[in-house]
C-alpha cells in the first residue's frame, strides 16, 4: 500500500472508533438515566415516561435524550417542564456515575415515533374492518 493510502485509511479507523465510543457512552447515559428517573427523581411529572434513545456528539459533549409519552397536549407541556427543571440534578447524577473528563449537556427531545406508530395502527384496524362490510 501507499504512503497515503496507509494515512487516510488511519484517520478513517480514529474516526470510526470515536463513534463507537459515542455510541457506548450514549448507551450508558440511557441506562444510567431510565435507572435515575426510576429511582431517585420524585417529581409525579416524570411518572410515566419512556426513554427511547441517546444520542452523543463524537466530541462527547451533548446528549440528546429522546423519550416518549402517551398523552395529549397538556400532558406534554408538563413532562417538558419536569424534565427542564430536573436536568441539572441529572447532569450531575450523571457525572457522579459515568467518571468521564467532562459530562455531556444534557438536551432533551420527544420521540413521537410509538405515537405515530400507535396512529398508523388505528388506522390498519379502520381498513380491516372497513374492508368485512
Amino acid at each position: 500500500m501507499q504512503p497515503a493510502i496507509l494515512a487516510n485509511w488511519h484517520n478513517w479507523v480514529n474516526i470510526r472508533m470515536e463513534y463507537k465510543r459515542a455510541d457506548r457512552v450514549g448507551d450508558l447515559i440511557l441506562k444510567e438515566l431510565a435507572e435515575l428517573l426510576l429511582r431517585k427523581v420524585k417529581d409525579p411529572r416524570l411518572a410515566d415516561i419512556t426513554l427511547t434513545d441517546v444520542k452523543v456528539s463524537p466530541d462527547l459533549r451533548h446528549a440528546r435524550v429522546f423519550y416518549s409519552l402517551l398523552g395529549d397536549d397538556a400532558r406534554k407541556a408538563e413532562v417538558v417542564v419536569g424534565l427542564q427543571s430536573a436536568t441539572g440534578f441529572l447532569k450531575r447524577e450523571l457525572s457522579k456515575r459515568l467518571h468521564l473528563r467532562r459530562t455531556p449537556d444534557i438536551e432533551f427531545c420527544l420521540d413521537s415515533s410509538l405515537e405515530y406508530g400507535s396512529h398508523i395502527d388505528r388506522l390498519l384496524t379502520e381498513l380491516e374492518g372497513s374492508d368485512g362490510e
